[in-house]
């Protein structure tokens, strides 16, 4: 028998396989099984967590925090994403409908927590801490089902950042309702605030003046691994300011990600960060399943078991009750209240922040960071509640929220055709609405910067809420040629004065666009197509002149051919056509 005593190195290194194993294993097994990835992730570090007895490592709350670096890329992914004007068009979603969750979730939870005996002062604490949700988890899940550009992922994120900046207040808060000897003044807490507002002025001012230079000198050394660099030390640095600020380190790579979302670097910064993002943000939820005290849930199973899905219970009828009031229908109310019923990161550090102050004991503490990490695991399953609670959609209740949707000139259909249309109107300086019934290139467009809505453009209440009554010009460009023509029909009911300018797919179909009263189709491949035959003659030794005098004859004699076809049928007009070679002049221009 040979007794293998492996050094602290050997150690590690069969831990972090035992980890990668665990996460090949479950991972794909839990999203084959429609659970989703995070609960893959979860499940591997709590099995390693089993297997290694719960020694896995001698500080496994390091691990988690330095796994942490995974929500700090992974909210600056987020802010790269949305310029500052699209964050000021959120802020009443943000400051108001934010509030009162934290608000009546924070009051449920928190009477709950006296009902079961603990102090009101303590109880308020674990009420808001509770009412706290997990940015990772519920942004994870929206990018997975692609949903974070719908109106229930938009409220969602919008809670989420106003939780984020809440967790300077509820630390003062924690400081303030510990024991007499612990309480900060009132002059201590104001400081504090005041701190916390400076770093986020100084933030903004680097951000906005500093940082694009930055990059562009960068850019002129060729070197790719310097900008990948650059990227991942700005992450950390504004994490750290803001940690330094008493703020949260995810709100630091948040503002720093808003304010180069307009750069022209945010492309190829996003790429550069995009491993990093996925391989911590795997490792963060893997740490939160190794850092489960497995004795303290087996001491006190019943309770975590029970209290778990009763505060996200409670937590989700607080989330259905507030975006009601504010003006959200059932099924979006619902998709928000369910995906933000779990509990967050930042209640880790609220609680032990209580715990550290004398606020909560150490075995209450304990419990509730377990309820925490359990309601984490638990946040998969919520879907599935998802096809018998809600409404069946209602024909005149679309999802999309319309609310900015205002221009002169309305695509329907971002394809890539839509995409090349639109390029030309944004460059004229044309406010354009965009409107596409595909999520998943809703998703990609997003990344793009586009803000594309979702809708079907073939029904008359997304066309109303798209703005139908007032734009000036509806160009049709979707790959559908029976939808198109059905599009046309309804523009023209809707808003007689618009003119109506559409994709075709054939000539049949542009003969049937004429009879619709279209304003203009061309028909998808007849311009590259001309373009094509161009560069043949030049290639074959026409110069430019005369390769540009025969394209603009085939193209008169095609719409004299559509015009005849139109009027007297499909077999008109075959006089128009070359069916061989011209002698000896290849062209007539009379």
């Amino acid at each position: 028998m040979i007794d293998y005593q492996p050094s602290h190195l050997e150690l590690l290194f069969w831990q972090t396989l035992s980890l990668i194993a665990a996460a090949c294993l479950f991972t794909p097994l839990m999203k084959k099984l429609g659970l989703g990835t995070i609960l893959g992730y979860l499940l591997a570090g709590i099995v390693v967590n089993l297997v290694y007895a719960g020694n896995f490592s001698e500080h496994p709350e390091e691990l988690l925090h330095f796994s942490e670096f995974g929500v700090v890329l992974f909210l600056f992914v987020i802010g790269l994403e949305l310029k500052p004007q699209t964050l000021w068009q959120m802020r009443g979603d943000i400051f108001g409908l934010g509030l009162a969750q934290m608000l009546l979730c924070g009051a449920l939870l928190a009477a709950a927590a006296a009902l079961c005996g603990i102090a009101p002062s303590a109880a308020i604490i674990v009420g808001l801490g509770l009412a706290l949700s997990s940015t990772a988890i519920v942004m994870t899940q929206l990018d997975e089902r692609r949903e974070r550009n719908t109106q229930h992922g938009r409220k969602a994120f919008s809670i989420l950042l106003f939780q984020d900046l809440a967790i300077v207040p509820l630390l003062l808060l924690a400081a303030l309702l510990a024991p007499a000897n612990e309480t900060l003044s009132l002059a201590d807490s104001a400081a504090n605030i005041g701190v916390a507002v400076i770093a986020i002025v100084l933030l903004i001012i680097i951000g906005r003046y500093l940082l694009s230079p930055l990059f562009s000198l960068l850019s002129k050394s060729g070197v790719p691994e310097i900008m990948t660099a650059t990227a991942l030390g700005i992450v950390i640095a504004a994490a750290l300011l803001m940690d330094v600020a008493g703020m949260s380190y995810a709100m630091g790579s948040f503002l720093a990600g808003v304010m180069l979302a307009e750069s022209s670097y945010r492309h190829e910064i996003e790429a550069d960060i995009e491993p990093f993002r996925g391989l911590f943000l795997g490792l963060f939820f893997m740490a939160v399943g190794l850092s489960l005290d497995m004795q303290t849930i087996l001491d006190n199973a019943l309770m975590i078991m029970v209290a778990a899905p009763l505060a996200m219970t409670l937590k989700a009828l607080g989330l259905y009750v507030v975006t009601r009031l504010f003006g959200s229908e059932h099924n979006t109310s619902l998709r928000v209240a369910l995906g933000l019923s779990q509990h967050g990161e930042f209640g880790f550090v609220l609680f032990a922040a209580a715990a550290g102050t004398g606020l909560l004991g150490a075995e209450l503490s304990s419990v509730l960071i377990c309820i925490v990490s359990v309601s984490m695991a638990l946040a998969g399953l919520t879907d599935k509640l998802l096809p018998v609670l809600l409404h069946r959609q209602r024909s005149g209740e679309p999802e999309e929220d319309y609310s900015d949707a205002v221009g002169s000139v309305l695509i329907i259909g971002f394809g890539r055709f839509g995409q090349m249309v639109s390029q030309p109107l944004f460059a004229n300086g044309l406010q354009v609405v965009t409107l596409d019934n595909d999520s998943r290139r809703i998703e990609d467009a997003r990344r793009f910067g586009f803000r594309v809505h979702f809708g079907d453009g073939s029904r008359r209440e997304i066309l109303r809420a798209a703005g139908i009554a007032t734009v000036k010009a509806v160009v049709i460009a979707t790959n559908n040629p029976q939808r198109n023509s059905a599009i046309v029909a309804l523009v023209k009911k809707e808003n007689p004065e618009a003119r109506v300018y559409v994709r075709s797919y054939d000539r049949l179909h542009s003969i049937e666009l004429n009879a619709l009263e279209a304003d203009f189709s061309v028909r998808e491949c007849f311009e590259s197509a001309l373009v094509l035959s161009r560069q043949t003659l030049i290639g074959m030794g026409a110069d430019e002149a005369h390769a540009n005098r025969i394209i603009a004859d085939i193209r008169r004699r095609d719409l004299e051919r559509l015009r005849q076809q139109v009027a007297e049928g499909i077999m008109a007009g075959s006089d128009k056509l070359h069916i061989k070679p011209v002698q000896p002049e290849p062209l007539t221009l009379d």
